[in-house]
């Protein structure tokens, strides 16, 4: 399989899993139990806790594509109830559980694992603040399933985070691109207050945007053979299957 045949069959089903796993009751029902409030404590301080203690303002730069509000808000909310590094921490654990309980048992996660991890090791993280962190969130070498979600996880933030820089390298904003991409009604959902419909001109530039964004994840994909592209877009495929009920004890 070629690089861009590859980087085209994963890159939707590796974000849409991930935000199955995000939207999922059972992801929200943990940071309940961990003592976040309802709303967007745990999604906000979890997710980007792998940052550190940094201003609110800080992480909105950094994650792009979410509303001020929003971010600003859920931050905000999560600073109480534990601290970045262990916020990151519950949340790598939530994204393994959800993993677990949701990849079909028959998924070959080993061979994804080592495949995965070699696109992973490969990728260079300057600028990449996001997907770093989450890169040096350790892995257990004993949980061979919430590995594979931990790694879906990571690779999502690598394309979100690459495709970050290639929206502002091709003249748009986030709050454009997102409009662009998923409409007014789904920018304002995720936090853009009163977006205006996307005029016909910034279409072109988040085409390129999406160009640029693979040529940016391409020198992974390049680690692979031809034959390890193959099995890595049927893995993908085969962890992502949707399953509505439970695979696996979660």
């Amino acid at each position: 399989m070629e690089i861009f045949d590859c980087i085209a069959a994963v890159a939707r089903p590796v974000h849409d899993f991930g935000d199955e796993f995000m939207s999922d009751e059972a992801t929200a029902a943990i940071g309940l139990r961990a003592g976040f409030t309802p709303g967007r404590g745990f999604y906000c301080r979890g997710r980007f806790g792998v940052l550190g203690e940094a201003p609110a303002a800080v992480v909105q730069a950094v994650q792009g594509f979410l509303g001020p509000d929003l971010v600003v808000t859920g931050w905000r909310a999560g600073r109480p109830v534990m601290p970045a590094e262990k916020a990151a921490a519950c949340y790598a654990e939530a994204v393994r559980t959800w993993g677990r309980a949701r990849i079909p048992a028959d998924a070959d996660v080993e061979h994804f694992n080592r495949l995965a991890q070699r696109l992973i090791d490969a990728a260079d993280a300057d600028a990449l603040p996001l997907f770093a962190g989450w890169r040096a969130q350790p892995v257990p070498g004993d949980d061979p399933l919430g590995a594979a979600m931990q790694r879906v996880h990571v690779l999502r933030e690598h394309r979100g985070a690459c495709h970050l820089a290639a929206v502002r390298l091709s003249g748009l904003s986030a709050r454009e691109a997102m409009v662009v991409n998923l409409g007014v009604e789904q920018a304002a959902h995720y936090g853009w207050r009163e977006p205006n419909p996307a005029a016909a001109a910034l279409i072109p530039r988040w085409q390129r945007a999406e160009q640029l964004t693979d040529e940016m994840q391409a020198p992974l994909y390049a680690t692979l053979t031809a034959r390890q592209r193959a099995d890595f877009a049927q893995l993908v495929s085969a962890l992502t299957s949707t399953h509505p009920a439970c695979t696996h004890p979660a």
